[in-house]
C-alpha cells in the first residue's frame, strides 16, 4: 500500500467522507473532485457514517467461509509431520495425498520458517534470508558419482548430551573413548540412488576398498559409473585410490573449500544425519548401528525425493523397480 498520505488511502479517504457527510457535498461533485468514482465516494461516506475515522482503514481480504479450505484435520497432520520429521512441503505432500502448493500455503498460513533457516536437531530458527541455488543433474545413472566420508561421534551406553543434556552426556562418556564412525558414501548423481558403508577410519586402504564394494553395487543393479566426484582429502589423492578406480572411470575433483561442488552427496550427509543418526534418542551406539540398513533401505526404495518429483531413487533404476519391500 501507498504512504498513509497519499491519496484514497486513510487520510486521503477521511477528507473524501468528511466533504460528503460533513459538508454535505453530493456523491458526484466528492468524486470529481477526488478523481474516483462514484460507488468509490460512496462506500468511504457509508464507513465513516457507521465507523468514524477507524473505518477509513483497509479490511483484510480474507473471506468469511472458505468451504473449499483444507480440513483442519488435515493441517494438524501437516504439522505433525513438519515437526516431527522436519520435512518439506513437498516430501510432506507425497506422504499424505496432497499438493506440494496445498502444504506450502499450511506452513506458511501458521507460521512455519523454511527448513533451511532452522537448527536440524531443534528445530530453532536461525536464520532469515534465502540463499540463491544453482542445481544441475546429469542426463543418465552413472554419468557421475558423488563420493565423501563424513565423520560421526560414536554414543555412549546410557545415551548422550542430546537425550541428557550436556552435564549427564559427559558424565556417561569420562573414562572410556567411544570414537567416531567414518560414514562412506556414493550417491548417483541422477537418480539419487545411495551406497553407504560405516567404517572406522578413513585411510587410502579404506577409500578403496569402499569404492571396490561401491562400484559392484552400483554395477548389480545395471548402473555402469563413467564418473566419479570426490574433494580433495588425503585418502582420495592417492595412488591406490586411482588405481581402484581403473582407466575406465575418469575421477573428478570438487574445487578447494567449495563443498557446494559435490552438493548431492553432501546433502546426502546432511539427510543421514537428521533421519538416522538424529532421528531419535538412541541409548547406545549398538542400537543405533542396527537401524542403519534399514534406514538405507528406506531412503533408496520408498522415500520420496523432492528433486525426483516424489519418487524414490528405485523407481528410476530399472533393475529395482518392483523391489520396494
Amino acid at each position: 500500500m501507498s504512504h498513509a498520505n497519499a491519496q484514497l488511502t486513510p487520510a486521503g479517504r477521511l477528507r473524501l467522507a468528511k466533504l460528503v457527510v460533513d459538508e454535505k457535498w453530493t456523491l458526484r461533485r466528492a468524486a470529481e473532485r477526488w478523481n474516483c468514482s462514484v460507488t468509490t465516494a460512496k462506500r468511504w461516506a457509508d464507513r465513516y457514517r457507521l465507523h468514524g475515522a477507524a473505518g477509513m482503514v483497509d479490511r483484510p481480504s480474507r473471506p468469511k467461509t472458505s468451504p473449499r479450505r483444507t480440513f483442519t484435520r488435515v493441517e494438524r497432520r501437516v504439522l505433525g509431520l513438519r515437526v516431527s520429521m522436519r520435512w518439506g512441503p513437498a516430501r510432506i505432500a507425497y506422504r499424505l495425498g496432497l499438493q506440494p502448493s496445498t502444504v506450502h500455503k499450511i506452513l506458511r498460513r501458521y507460521g512455519c520458517p523454511r527448513l533451511t533457516w532452522t537448527d536440524p536437531a531443534t528445530g530453532v530458527r536461525l536464520r532469515s534470508s534465502r540463499r540463491q541455488v544453482k542445481r544441475y543433474e546429469w542426463a543418465n545413472p552413472g554419468d557421475l558419482v558423488h563420493v565423501d566420508i563424513k565423520k560421526l561421534g560414536r554414543i555412549p551406553d546410557g545415551g548422550g548430551w542430546r537425550i541428557h543434556g550436556r552435564t549427564q552426556g559427559k558424565k556417561n562418556r569420562r573414562g572410556i573413548k567411544h570414537g567416531y564412525w567414518y560414514i562412506h558414501n556414493a550417491v548417483d548423481d541422477h537418480t539419487r540412488l545411495a551406497y553407504s558403508e560405516l567404517l572406522t577410519d578413513e585411510r587410502k586402504e579404506s577409500a578403496a576398498g569402499f569404492w571396490t564394494r561401491a562400484n559392484a553395487y552400483f554395477d548389480s543393479v545395471g548402473i555402469t559409473v563413467q564418473r566419479v566426484l570426490t574433494d580433495n582429502g588425503a585418502c582420495y589423492k592417492s595412488r591406490l585410490f586411482a588405481e581402484t578406480l581403473g582407466e575406465d572411470i575418469t575421477h573428478k575433483r570438487t574445487r578447494p573449500y567449495r563443498p557446494q561442488t559435490n552438493g548431492k552427496v553432501e546433502r546426502f550427509n546432511r539427510t543421514t544425519l537428521e533421519e538416522w543418526a538424529y532421528a531419535r534418542p538412541y541409548l547406545s551406539e549398538s542400537e543405533r548401528v542396527a537401524c542403519f540398513d534399514n534406514w538405507l533401505h528406506t531412503y533408496n526404495h520408498h522415500r520420496g525425493h523432492t528433486a525426483l518429483g516424489g519418487k524414490s531413487p528405485a523407481d528410476l533404476v530399472p533393475n529395482l523397480r518392483g523391489q520396494n519391500t
